[in-house]
């Protein structure tokens, strides 16, 4: 009997060991891109960063939004690990849930990634910057060192940017998100799918070298973590229904601990975003969340069940 309980006790643990994500990443970026659809990636003309991150790392350009296909819905599930049912926010602006959320936090929001990293590693540094003031809203803003807003993106495309620079240099942050709202603008002025987009894709995409030589320059880079992804895409010029262009967008994983050159096949949805963030810092995940990190993206591990 003792010699069966042994055994098992060396099975587990030989089962936890080869199921554990070892990415051992300080730091991680968030590079969201609102607006982004995947049907561009392989029609862009001029995007040499974003294409080394997939080349090197790992990328899907068929992870999906939640419904409805819009900006808060699709932030905030990307943020908090979970499904529009659960977080309650349900309209492209929402500031707050519309049904309750089913389980709120001491701040009375639902978990968010900052407010976990807030709880299990309190000294970590975090910040979350954009150009879309929605976002504020839904991040739990009380669990983040830094939250700022570029308000004059529109007359200085490059505002955002430098304020991540400035950022990233000053403080070396564990998790900072640069979410750019350029894109989804552009989309609902001139149309998803057209010059205007791409080129401004393609202006998104040198600014995103901006911060990769940052990180670089900072010694931080081979410590980081960069994922680049969307909350939605478009069709025309709206976004909010159910085709696959307003659906589907890019998930790109490149960095330390992650696979090089690597398609990822399995599935992914918006709320796995924050699960695979949890999962490369090591936390536990809330019992409320329903994400899945996306395991078969970090190297040197068997792939998990989803």
């Amino acid at each position: 009997m003792k010699n069966m309980k042994l055994i098992t006790l060396l099975a587990l643990v030989l089962a936890m060991s080869v199921c554990k994500v070892s990415a051992a990443a300080k730091h991680v970026i968030l590079l969201g891109i609102d607006g982004w659809g995947a049907y561009s990636v392989p029609k862009a003309h001029d995007i040499p960063n974003i294409r080394s991150l997939m080349d090197n790392g790992a990328y899907t350009l068929k992870k999906r939004s939640v419904l409805k296909s819009e900006s808060a819905i699709n932030w905030a599930s990307m943020f908090n690990g979970a499904p529009t049912e659960m977080h309650g926010y349900t309209n492209w602006g929402s500031r707050v849930p519309e049904i309750p959320s089913a389980f709120v936090n001491d701040h009375n929001i639902y978990p968010t990634i900052y407010s976990i990293m807030r709880e299990q590693m309190p000294a970590a540094e975090t910040g979350c910057i954009m150009e879309w003031d929605g976002i504020k809203y839904l991040v739990d803003s009380l669990a983040i060192d830094y939250v700022d807003v570029a308000r004059d993106y529109e007359k200085d495309p490059e505002q955002l940017t430098r304020m991540a620079v400035s950022y990233i240099k000053d403080k070396k942050p564990a998790f900072l998100a640069v979410c750019w709202d350029q894109i989804d603008h552009t989309g609902h002025a001139v149309g998803h799918d057209t010059p205007a987009y791409y080129d401004n894709l393609a202006d998104i995409d040198r600014q995103i070298g901006t911060i990769i030589q940052t990180l670089k320059d900072c010694g931080m880079y081979d410590d980081t973590v960069i994922i680049v992804t969307s909350d939605h895409g478009g069709i025309g010029r709206s976004h909010g229904g159910q085709t696959l262009m307003e659906m589907e967008v890019p998930f790109v994983i490149c960095g330390s601990g992650i696979r090089h050159g690597m398609v990822i096949t399995d599935t992914v949805i918006q709320y796995d975003t924050a699960a695979t963030i949890a999962e490369i810092f090591g936390l536990q995940r809330p019992q409320c969340w329903r994400g899945l990190p996306v395991y078969s993206a970090f190297a040197g591990t068997k792939d998990k069940k989803r």
